[in-house]
């Protein structure tokens, strides 16, 4: 069974050595902010580095753009639609 220490609980353990550590030492790297993506490895073998992966996604975004514009303008082109028919309820009041 494991013994409880006692102590400051705010203490490191003995065996966490900082003698040599760096305070802040990527925190510029940081505050810049990260995105990380997995790629799987069939997809990774197509793109020879990061660059390559931004450029196909940049021209995949650009192709969706255009293709979500010239839908949006064809709609606006269109005749719009017929009026709508009397219900009807509204044939048996004029008949009535």
């Amino acid at each position: 069974m494991a013994t409880r220490r006692r102590g400051n609980a705010d203490e490191p353990l003995p065996e966490y050595d900082f003698t040599n550590a760096v305070r802040g030492k990527y925190y510029e790297r940081y505050s810049h902010g990260s995105n990380v993506v997995l790629l799987d490895p069939d997809v990774a073998a197509v793109f020879r580095d990061s660059r390559a992966v931004n450029d196909a996604l940049r021209m995949l975004v650009s192709v969706a753009d255009a293709k979500a514009g010239r839908a949006r303008d064809r709609a606006h082109d269109r005749r719009p639609n017929r009026r709508l028919q009397p219900t009807a309820s509204a044939k048996a009041k004029r008949r009535g």
